[in-house]
């Protein structure tokens, strides 16, 4: 049998996969990335999208750690726009159309020129593991450690560390109306192998649902009948890295469903797999397909749908808002009954997809798996839908293999410190009941995690332990050094009797008007520099209110949890904590807090217990 020998694995070529790979290589680490199609790599198989509503957050904090996804969008999209930019800066948001195939060969690029990565097609089909002997065993409840994988073709890939980011691909299964194909997308199969060894290692499998519109040619759209969606005329980048944007770039339109549509489907939900019981398992709340919000939001006389090109160099058409799995008949049908597409031609008919997943808090805050030491989750194995959240699991999990591979700590993001640590923190200790997907509510730091101060969050971390180049740590000093000059600037400006920074702290000023008062004292700094002056000076107050938050939460964070600790014999604690307690396994005292109907009672019991180690030991030894 032939063997070959890694130090990191990572399973699956998606947004997770090609981000843990990376990571993992800038780390040290000698990697192997396995496939099974490498014309796949990177590939959007959704929405032709980056970013949004706090997944443009998330991307930006993957670039100030030295990630490939805000370079990569920089590189290849062809329409950016700032989300609720009338609202404050910690609702701004960014999202880019993206060029699907551009994107896609871009990051096979970057994966084929990195050091310390092999990129190889081959479909895994088992997990190999060995007895940890007690000797040696430091992770807890862990019992076995990953020593590899076996493909197909009688070969091994061995490592001590393994990520796994199988996306939709395991046990999946398509649907368009009553027609069932074995696949995880459209022209792919599945993976059962990878299931089966998940099952026997013990981890709880559970399924969720997605889905998938209608591709449409761009020539039998009649655009006169729809509403034209250009991007910023200032667009904004996403990587900190980046000067310039391609341009030009391209329009998107807007149209609407109407009650003919909504009446079509309710005739046929019979046929739809989600109300005919073919579909059992849950989909995503915040991204429904356009048979249930019909039913959901019955009230709703139309629905807004998004026209959005998938490229420069095709004439094809994703549909947004309209994802489906009724049959083809019927999408035939639908569609002709929206303003601006009675005459056009499907490309790619929608379907929803049945897949595999593994509840989340079987991990640790750094991505590995409780039950089988060097073994990590990432992606929609983990029950998160979107690039964006994918990709930060992957980061998170690539590192944190590579460092524990050092004899370091695990990567871990607290929640104040970025929205991919909120995201992590979700999952871990909170598990999901739906796909997850991130929005600024579920950040109570938000004026904080900002997008356009990433980089003064992170990159000094991502230098420290060896993610992020010596050229961008040298930009985003240099970023800084101008941003303190600047700060020292406004504070020496006097408007009549009042300083500088306390008159731009005025909601009506603006850095603007500023710089027409002061040309020749302000007018040097650009704009990524100024806009953080301006934003630092006129929400300090908000700012200093939530860092009190953040301290109270840390001094809960300081009293750590051994991970082998035994809530059974606090007699005084209640079963249901007991039994949560235990199956999260939460790091501290902050973790365990967050934890559903976990009460301040019994956080003040772990307490007790934790600072008194002898009251411990004899509870053992009853």
């Amino acid at each position: 049998m032939n063997q070959y020998d890694y130090d990191v694995i990572v399973v699956g070529a998606g947004h997770a996969g090609t981000e843990a790979a990376t990571a993992a290589a800038r780390l040290g680490a000698r990697v192997a990335l396995l496939t099974g199609n490498l014309d796949t790599v990177g590939q959007m198989s959704c929405n032709p999208a980056i970013g949004g509503v706090a997944k443009g957050q998330i991307v930006r904090e993957i670039d100030a750690l030295g990630g490939l996804m805000g370079l990569a969008i920089d590189k290849t999209g062809i329409q950016f726009r700032m989300l609720n930019s009338r609202k404050g800066p910690a609702m701004h948001s960014p999202r880019a159309q993206a060029d699907k195939k551009a994107y896609q060969f871009e990051i096979k690029r970057v994966i084929e020129e990195t050091p310390g990565l092999d990129l190889r097609q081959e479909l895994v089909e088992a997990l190999l593991t060995e007895p940890i002997p007690d000797s040696q065993n430091d992770a807890g409840t862990a019992q076995r450690q990953i020593v590899g994988v076996q493909v197909r073709g009688d070969a091994i890939y061995r490592a001590r560390a393994v990520v796994l980011t199988t996306g939709t691909f395991l046990q999946a299964v398509m649907h368009t109306g009553e027609a069932k194909t074995p696949g995880g997308r459209a022209g792919e199969g599945t993976s059962s192998g990878i299931s089966y060894s998940l099952g026997s290692l013990g981890f709880r499998i559970d399924r969720f649902k997605t889905g998938t519109p209608a591709r449409l040619n761009s020539r039998t759209i009649d655009y006169s009948k729809t509403e034209l969606q250009p991007g910023d005329t200032d667009p904004q980048p996403f990587s900190f890295m980046t000067d310039r944007l391609p341009e030009p770039q391209v329009p998107c339109w807007i149209t609407f469903t109407n009650e003919a549509v909504h009446e079509l489907i309710r005739q046929n939900l019979h046929r739809a797999p989600m109300y005919s019981g073919q579909i059992q398992s849950t989909g995503p709340r915040y991204c429904p397909s356009i048979e249930d919000k019909v039913v959901r939001f019955a009230d709703k006389d139309r629905h807004q749908l998004f026209l959005e090109p998938e490229g420069r160099n095709t004439n094809e058409v994703y549909v947004n808002g309209i994802s489906t799995s009724l049959p083809r008949d019927v999408q035939d049908q639908m569609l002709r009954l929206v303003p601006g597409l009675e005459n056009a031609q499907i490309m790619r008919y929608g379907y929803a997809v049945e897949y595999d997943f593994c509840p989340p808090d079987q991990l640790f805050p750094w991505l590995e798996t409780k039950g089988v030491a060097g073994l990590f989750f990432a992606g929609q194995l983990n029950g998160t839908t979107g690039y964006e959240e994918a990709a930060a699991q992957g980061l998170v999990a690539g590192a944190s293999a590579a460092l524990k591979l050092q004899g370091k700590d695990g990567l871990v993001l607290s929640r104040d410190s970025a929205y991919m640590g909120v995201l992590v923190d979700d999952l871990v200790t909170c598990g999901v009941d739906e796909p997850y997907r991130m929005f600024t509510s579920r950040a109570e730091y938000r004026m904080v995690l900002r997008q356009d101060n990433a980089d003064r969050r992170l990159t000094e971390l991502g230098y420290r332990i060896g993610l992020v180049s010596e050229d961008r740590y040298q930009r985003f000093q240099t970023k800084l050094h101008q941003i303190q000059e600047a700060h020292k600037t406004v504070t020496k400006l006097r408007i009549g009797d009042v300083p500088g920074d306390k008159y731009l702290r005025r909601p009506e000023v603006t850095w603007t008007e500023m710089v027409e008062r002061f040309p020749s004292e302000l007018s040097c700094y650009a704009s990524e520099v100024s806009q953080q002056v301006e934003f630092d000076i006129k929400y300090s107050g908000y700012v200093a209110r939530q860092q009190i938050q953040v301290e109270r939460q840390n001094r809960m964070s300081e009293k750590a949890i051994p991970r082998d600790f035994d809530y059974a014999i606090i007699t005084s604690l209640r079963a249901e904590a007991k039994q949560k307690l235990g199956r999260v396994r939460p790091v501290n005292l902050d973790q365990a807090s967050r934890i559903s109907g976990i009460t301040p009672a019994d956080i003040s019991l772990v307490l007790a217990y934790i600072e008194n180690p002898r009251l411990h030991r004899s509870r053992s030894q009853d």
